[in-house]
């Protein structure tokens, strides 16, 4: 058995050590590239923040022929006014929901009359600085021979990727000054990217936050027309946590700046998490703008309309394998980043980020990175062989050993002694056998006279001894 031993033991060592070491190698995970938060919570935001635009075309008709100079500016505007506006929101389930302000939408929540008298005040401004007459000459001017014929109310939701679906209001809170300034939305789609909803209860002054959307600041005619689709980040932080409208609603108060078309954006926090949504910004100083005072409605008010709508809020599978591919880039490892994106393209085509990615991956696929997790499969196996090895060098040691040398000895028939010799008798005087009658019997007078004969021959020869 020792000398199995010295064979076995170290052999199963061996196989032990390699099975430990698949184990390892196998889930070990991919190194993580050198990228800072704030960019990897932009890229894993900017495919679920999405423009709104919500307004309505009202149709005119103008009544006073004989003013052909009233006409002319009608007919440049193509006898139309537009109310509304736009802003930005979140998708927050896979199959369509989104989460804006009540007020990025309020247009098309108006009645027609509100939407009229809106429109209405909009051309008489027009028409008073065309003239450059007092508002309310214009005012009642206009409203002697205009009259409104219908009116068309617009909700286009249009996302990163270039998609311009409809929407179609599924809760409703109530605009700036008027209640809780939230709403939910639901286009057509599936797949979609979505962000997670965060506990609003849980933060902090001085938390780090982002702001994401389109606003209004960050558009311009230089830009080329496709730049409309890319949502802008912000950093900054909570300011005030406990802060409350007219109404009595919550708001966060934020740093980040912030304009027009952010209203209804997501407020991100380090998670990745809503947080909020923002809302509406603090006065004016002098007519001007003032940057670093924001207010959001908190993500917990964001929640009750989410409820409402029966909408829950869950990851997408284009979230995790998007997610997946991007810190598997940032790793190096590009050739399995690339399956991630390209399963991504399968299931939802039109993401925003996805053939950026995918045609980076192609380029730097010769100086992609090995990852052990590929050949699991292959570990596996031999992991599986070896303890079979282990097994079977074990009971070889142990269970089938030789029979020790004692029993070996011991099983040999050990040869007889051999028998004592017999004693030798005396050799019996001469003639004694003769001196035995057929019957056995022994006759007394011959053995006395056979005596008497070997006495003599033993005297004899003593006498030629002597002579000698």
């Amino acid at each position: 058995m020792k000398k199995r031993a010295l064979f076995t033991v170290p052999f199963s060592l061996l196989l032990i050590a390699v099975i430990v070491a698949s184990f390892f190698l196998i889930n070990i995970k991919p190194a993580e590239g050198k990228i800072a938060q704030a960019q990897k919570l932009a890229e894993y935001t900017k495919p679920a923040v999405v423009r709104i635009v919500d307004y309505a075309i009202v149709q005119w008709q103008f009544n006073n022929p004989d003013d052909p100079e009233v006409m002319a500016v009608l007919d440049q505007l193509s006898y139309q006014s537009v109310v509304g506006g736009s802003g930005s929101g979140a998708i927050i389930s896979s199959d369509g929901y989104i989460v804006t302000n009540a007020h990025v939408v309020e247009a098309t929540q108006m009645k027609n009359e509100d939407i009229a008298n809106a429109a209405f005040e909009q051309l008489v401004g027009i028409m008073a600085d065309y003239f450059k007459v007092d508002y309310e000459t214009a005012y009642q001017y206009m409203l002697t021979y205009t009259q409104y014929t219908g009116i068309q109310k617009v909700l286009k939701v249009i996302l990163p990727g270039g998609d311009v679906l409809d929407g179609e209001v599924k809760s409703y809170g109530a605009p700036i000054n008027e209640g809780k300034d939230v709403s939910v939305l639901k286009i057509e789609g599936k797949n979609l990217p979505t962000l997670p909803l965060g506990n609003s209860d849980d933060i902090q002054s001085q938390d780090n936050i982002w702001v994401s959307g389109y606003p209004a600041a960050a558009d311009s005619d230089l830009l080329s027309p496709d730049s409309s689709l890319i949502s802008s980040m912000n950093a900054g932080q909570i300011s005030a946590t406990s802060k409350k409208t007219e109404q009595g609603s919550p708001v966060i108060q934020i740093n980040a700046a912030a304009t027009h078309g952010n209203s209804g954006g997501p407020v991100i926090n380090e998670k990745g998490q809503i947080i909020g949504l923002l809302t509406f910004r603090g006065d004016t100083v002098n007519g001007q703008e003032v940057q670093g005072f924001n207010f959001s409605v908190p993500v917990n008010t964001v929640k009750e309309f989410v409820n409402q709508a029966g909408v829950r809020n869950t990851k997408s599978e284009t979230d995790k394998l998007y997610k997946e591919g991007l810190e598997l880039y940032w790793g190096g490892y590009y050739r399995h980043a690339l399956d991630k994106f390209e399963a991504v393209q399968r299931i939802y085509p039109n993401h925003s980020e996805i053939k950026q990615y995918i045609a980076n991956s192609e380029k730097k696929m010769s100086s992609s990175k090995m990852l052990w997790s590929d050949y699991t499969t292959i570990f596996y196996i031999v992991d599986g062989v070896s303890g079979l090895l282990i097994l079977v060098l074990l009971v070889f040691t142990f269970a089938f050993r030789p029979k020790s040398q004692a029993v070996a000895v011991a099983a040999v028939p050990s040869p007889m002694p051999a028998p004592a010799p017999a004693p030798v008798p005396p050799p019996a005087p001469e003639n004694t056998l003769a001196d035995l009658n057929k019957d056995g019997k022994i006759d007394v007078q011959d053995i006395l006279l056979a005596l008497q004969e070997h006495q003599k021959k033993q005297k004899k020869d003593d006498d030629s001894g002597n002579g000698a």
